[in-house]
């Protein structure tokens, strides 16, 4: 991990504990270390302490310091501090009036001058960030893309006024950020999620609501309206009018909105109606769900100045993220897709109502419900290539419905699917899991990275693939299977 640059010096020679030594509580760490603050670092974990130890991070055992001597604790988001219970490390801050706060809320105070997007959702706001953060990129901005993205906030470069940070916010990250009003504010959409760490949907949503705090003019709000939920936020700041407010939706009309109808993206937010792009031609951008994605990016982008016409060639050029419908290769004619990051059924219907021939790769550990609920996308795919430990579980569930192999390992899934493609022409090969990735892989991204490996592997003539050659009927006539 790279030695930070982002310079945290209000806290040289103050003692400051951080609290979880993952890849943002170490960034923390080391920024502070860096900085000249005194440095008290812990982790339940031994492994983690081990690579906190190893890269001379001061350790303490924070379960038994004195918190009068305590000036901040810096908190890796995924430790609860109030549901279902606050970590004891936690509680006992929190007894002694210790400001509770995350690394994002430290690149706040360090970099006042940047400006800053904020993205948040239960779904999709990972791609949107990177695709913001592409757009701003190309279109000239200083920018820094991070968060819940998988980069540190404390690993970015420093920025000073001009610069724009694009930063990828999770519910328990915002409860932690205090300082930063985003100048441009990104709600994707809300369902239940996390609320065990939330206390129920109602913690949750307030979460997710925090987002928009202290905004007002210039500032802008883009809020999907595709979820009752959201759609509800979006009418009380229209309501509110204290901010500029544009609705996105990836399935229907928004007067005055940015929202994406038959695949085709279209900008009403200055009461015109024009139509920026046909999205159909965006191989990288496929279905419904990446439509409200790319609405959301273009409203935010424009919201930050950038040109229209700019912002639409960028979409064009967008390569997609690592493990999200990431177009891997066409080989013989054949794409090969990596959705790996679909760990549930939820998320793999994302990607089955895209195509219409598919050679499902699917299987890993499963999650409750198993395959429920991906019934009506059985008649796109052409046969499933099972692997894992949900293999033979999977299998009973799709007798009759749909041609199967247990394949056992990705790489003999890829194998088996190239040999089907041959006998079917536009077929597509796509592993969208629809389960964990334990019984097999540390991660998703691992799991990804194997799919990529055994493609790569492949013989067979390499191809680009055509814009439109990922069309589907079905979408092109508003449906979703």
């Amino acid at each position: 991990m790279p030695a930070s640059r982002i310079d945290l010096s209000f806290f040289a020679g103050l003692p400051v504990a951080v609290l979880g030594l993952g890849k943002s509580g170490l960034a923390a760490a080391r920024a502070l270390q860096a900085s000249g603050a005194e440095v008290w670092a812990w982790d339940d974990s031994e492994d983690s302490r081990a690579k906190a130890r190893a890269a001379g991070v001061p350790l303490v055992d924070l379960n038994g310091v004195n918190w009068q001597e305590v000036t901040s604790l810096i908190l890796s988001p995924g430790i609860p501090h109030s549901f279902p219970q606050p970590h004891p490390v936690v509680a006992a801050a929190k007894r002694h009036g210790v400001e509770i706060i995350g690394d994002i809320e430290l690149l706040a105070r360090a970099q006042r001058n940047a400006s800053y997007v904020g993205i948040t959702g239960t779904n999709g706001k990972s791609t949107t960030t990177a695709l913001i953060g592409h757009i701003l990129k190309l279109s000239a901005r200083q920018v820094e893309v991070g968060g819940n993205l998988g980069t540190p906030a404390l690993t970015l470069e420093p920025l000073e006024s001009g610069g724009i940070y694009v930063l990828e916010m999770s519910s328990y990250q915002l409860e932690l950020t205090l300082s930063i009003t985003f100048d441009v504010a990104v709600l994707m959409n809300i369902t239940p999620d996390h609320l065990d760490r939330h206390g129920g949907f109602e913690g949750y949503v307030k979460a997710k609501r925090l987002i928009f705090h202290r905004q007002t003019r210039p500032r802008t709000a883009v809020v999907g309206v595709d979820d009752a939920t959201s759609r509800g936020i979006y009418e009380a700041l229209k309501a509110a009018d204290e901010q500029n407010v544009v609705g996105i939706s990836g399935e229907r009309a928004v007067p005055g909105g940015v929202y994406v109808q038959d695949g085709v993206l279209t900008d009403d937010s200055d009461g015109r109606r024009v139509a920026a792009i046909d999205l159909r031609e965006v191989p990288s951008l496929p279905g419904a769900h990446n439509g409200q994605n790319a609405a959301a990016a273009y409203a935010a982008c424009k919201a930050l100045g950038v040109d229209p016409a700019v912002i639409c060639a960028c979409l064009r050029s967008f390569p997609g993220l690592a493990h999200r419908q990431q177009i891997v290769a066409v080989i013989d004619g054949v794409p090969y897709i990596n959705d790996s990051k679909a760990t549930n059924a939820d998320a793999a219907a994302k990607a089955l109502v895209c195509y219409d021939r598919i050679l499902w790769i699917a299987g890993g550990r499963a999650k409750e419900g198993g395959l429920a609920g991906l019934e009506p996308y059985y008649r796109r795919i052409a046969h499933a290539f099972l692997v894992g430990e949900a293999a033979e579980d999977f299998a009973r569930t799709l007798e009759g419905h749909v041609p199967v192999s247990l394949s056992g390992t990705i790489a003999q899934a890829v194998t088996a699917a190239r040999d089907a493609a041959t006998h079917l022409p536009g077929s597509v090969v796509l592993l969208s899991p629809a389960c964990a990735s334990f019984d097999q892989f540390p991660n998703f991204e691992k799991r990804g990275e194997a799919f990529v490996e055994a493609v790569n592997a492949l013989p067979g003539e390499r191809g680009a693939l055509e814009p439109g050659a990922l069309k589907s009927p079905t979408l092109h006539q508003g449906g979703t299977a």
